[in-house]
């Protein structure tokens, strides 16, 4: 038990493609404000988990590096630009790519380990890395906080760029 959730919860924090994602969805629902700042973070842990149960069971879904990667440039974007979306708009691109992040934790699960407590795992720290990108949407409050927002957003997107083309 304690395997699967150490592993879990180990993934996606060991993998910056994952890390910066996780961090942009915080940060975007920090941009976008109430009720984003709630609603994107709890999204993506939940349609991860539905993409984690696809790797799990084996139904192939195409382009899942590719989707991760696009994740971390898209949402970096988003947040660069301060693009505020409607909440249903940002609910289902933040959803579209959880699928992908989900599924690439379920292909991954050590085949040891319980896939119960290796999903409680990931979760919990997606759902941290996204109180991460709270935290510095929280600087938006500050004089310079805009143009640190817009830096962070930059360096997601390149993060992301840097998986897409392979250079990561």
């Amino acid at each position: 038990m304690t395997g699967g959730f150490l592993s879990g919860l180990l993934h996606p924090i060991f993998g910056w493609d994952h890390v910066v994602a996780m961090v942009a969805v915080g940060l975007w629902g920090a941009v976008l404000g109430s009720p984003a700042i709630w609603i994107l973070p709890i999204t993506f842990p939940l349609v991860m988990a539905f993409g984690a149960a696809l790797g799990i069971a084996g139904i192939p879904v195409p382009f899942i590096e590719a989707g991760i990667a696009l994740s971390g440039i898209v949402l970096g974007l988003l947040v660069l630009f301060l693009v505020r979306a409607p909440v249903v708009v940002a609910g289902v691109l933040v959803a579209f790519f959880a699928v992908f992040h989900g599924y690439a934790h379920g292909t991954e699960l050590p085949t040891a380990a319980n896939p119960f407590a290796y999903a409680i795992g990931f979760v919990i720290a997606s759902g941290l890395l996204h109180g991460v990108g709270i935290g510095l949407g929280a600087l938006n409050g500050l004089a310079w906080g805009k143009m640190a927002i817009r830096a962070g957003g930059a360096i997601i997107a390149l993060v992301g760029t840097a998986f897409l083309t392979g250079i990561a």
